[in-house]
């Protein structure tokens, strides 16, 4: 059986799937069981009910797709024994069951409210590669729906698996046939899908999926304003988000401490730090308490800018309210001292932090690395990075980033190497800062030959070079005289950033034209 034709689909999308009335669930049927088939069945059936699993072993190697559904409709008012048979299929005989068999099972759980069970069937049946595998499985429970006696459960649940799976495309698809039959999801459902969209950076199309909720009636619940005032403040559209703030109270639903923490988090992050601290006063006038989770935004916030006797005072008033400081608050202010190098404070907090009886962890590590890296500390940050071993901390990415960056402002490009190395032998992957550091610490030694292996061994593992560091590569050969050198090297540079990006364009010099860069790289953009 086909569908009938749904109007086309995009995630992009508002007013989604077909308008006017809903299209009539199909009446589907299979054939009633004769012969050999009606006494296996009768003979299972019988098994079954008496819990004579044992029996039922002697017929597994008969099972078949239409035998399992008969059986399953037989005894489809027991859940509980429903599933038991369609999991001793499984174990028996797994091929035995189709898409029918599973649309069968999944209608007798959902009807009987037995979701979790429902979905953890869906979500073995969605994991496969086939293509075509949702309309099919759509198809396939829309036809047994009548049959099966079943309930919009089934479909509210197929949506929700897809959406926690973050198969975004899938869930529109079946919101959008779920619509064309007259069914729509829950709200939980509903915020399920909206949680991942965010999850996945999809703020727009988050957005654009609760203006359809609305077009269609779902209404909303406190989680779900909390996460569209989420999506505006990830869009920067935050005069709308403090708007759906102000409104929440006229529609019912009282702001939570998370509603006003989501926009709080807005603010600091664009760097608006005035008007989040004056949210949380507000907030605090309408009777809510500010918490751990609002604290350490405005205290994150505080740090980003710089603003570390600000970020103190938070902390101060953290500690008066009686909220205690977690990881999170030490690891963020150590780390907003690290980055000024400010390694006498930042040690002073992580005492403060072994006192408060909190754990470290590689993020603190991290932090102290990286501050007695920019202090020039480099002995003391490998000291500390020996001490990980002993907390069983795996040094990552970070830190190894942190102590070559030491080692390059000490000019030791020698050193910085051998780092990279063991940070590559880790199975780490460094980033395009660390490689732009290395590279430019090589030329500003003048060791050009190490400079092009780290720019090549950059370009083998799909990692672009900054302008500016091509600049002073090809500018520290130019000036070395070694023209020939320079014209190879920028042809190898152009054909890898052409491969990774489909574009030569994405990398541009910007040292004075003269011969060698009309010769090199006569396609630059100023």
């Amino acid at each position: 059986m086909k569908l009938p034709p749904t109007t086309a689909r995009s995630v992009r999308l508002g007013n989604l799937g077909r308008r006017g009335n809903p299209l009539p669930i199909p009446h589907g049927r299979i054939p009633e069981p004769k012969g050999q088939d009606l006494d296996y069945i009768n003979v299972a059936h019988s098994f079954l009910i008496h819990s004579e699993w044992d029996k039922l072993d002697t017929l597994s190697n008969k099972l078949t797709a239409f035998r399992i559904k008969h059986i399953l409709l037989k005894i489809h008012k027991d859940s509980v024994l429903s599933y038991d048979f369609y999991k001793w299929v499984v174990l028996k005989q797994p091929n035995a069951h189709t898409l029918e068999t599973h649309s069968v099972i999944l209608h007798i759980l959902t009807r009987n409210r037995k979701f979790r069970s429902a979905e953890s069937i869906l979500e073995g049946i969605v994991e496969s590669r086939d293509v075509d595998l949702p309309s099919r499985l759509f198809e396939a429970i829309v036809y047994s729906y009548r049959e099966a006696d079943s309930s919009p459960h089934v479909f509210d649940s197929l949506f929700k698996t897809y959406a926690r799976l973050k198969r975004c495309r899938n869930a529109t698809d079946t919101f959008c046939l779920m619509k064309d039959y007259g069914f729509l999801p829950t709200i939980e459902s509903c915020n399920v899908y909206l949680s991942s969209l965010l999850s996945l950076n999809r703020a727009d199309i988050a957005l654009a999926f609760y203006g359809e909720m609305r077009r269609c009636h779902i209404s909303p619940n406190v989680f779900t304003l909390n996460m569209v005032i989420h999506a505006n403040c990830q869009l920067g559209n935050m005069e709308k988000a403090v708007q759906l703030l102000q409104e929440m109270g006229s529609t019912g639903i009282s702001p939570m401490v998370e509603s006003y923490n989501t926009l709080i988090s807005g603010y600091c992050k664009r760097g608006l730090l005035s008007a989040a601290v004056k949210l949380k006063a507000l907030m605090e006038r309408e009777g809510l308490r500010a918490d751990r989770i609002t604290f350490n935004t405005l205290i994150y916030g505080f740090c980003k800018e710089g603003k570390l006797n600000e970020a103190n005072k938070i902390l101060r008033e953290m500690k008066a309210m009686g909220v205690a400081p977690d990881t999170i608050t030490y690891n963020t202010l150590i780390n907003g001292y690290s980055q000024l190098g400010n390694t006498e404070i930042g040690n002073r907090l992580y005492e403060e932090m072994q006192r408060s009886g909190l754990k470290a962890d590689i993020v603190t590590y991290n932090a102290l690395i990286m501050g007695l890296c920019k202090d020039g500390k480099t002995k003391k940050a490998a000291y500390l990075c020996k001490k990980l071993d002993e907390q069983n901390l795996a040094p990552n990415c970070s830190t190894f980033s942190a102590l070559i960056h030491g080692q390059c402002n000490r000019k030791n490009s020698e050193r910085a190497f051998q780092l990279y190395r063991i940070m590559i032998r880790n199975n780490l992957s460094p980033n395009s800062q660390t490689y732009d550091v290395l590279i430019s610490t090589f030329c500003k030694n003048e060791d050009f030959d190490g400079a092009i292996l780290v720019l090549r061994e950059m370009l083998q593992r799909v990692v672009t070079p900054s302008s500016h560091v091509l600049s002073e590569l090809f500018e520290g050969i130019r000036l070395k005289g070694k023209y020939d050198l320079a014209i190879k090297l920028w042809n190898e540079v152009k054909a890898r950033i052409h491969v990774v990006t489909g574009s030569e364009d994405s990398i541009c010099l910007s040292y004075p034209p003269d011969k060698l860069t009309n010769d090199v790289v006569p396609n630059c953009k100023h």
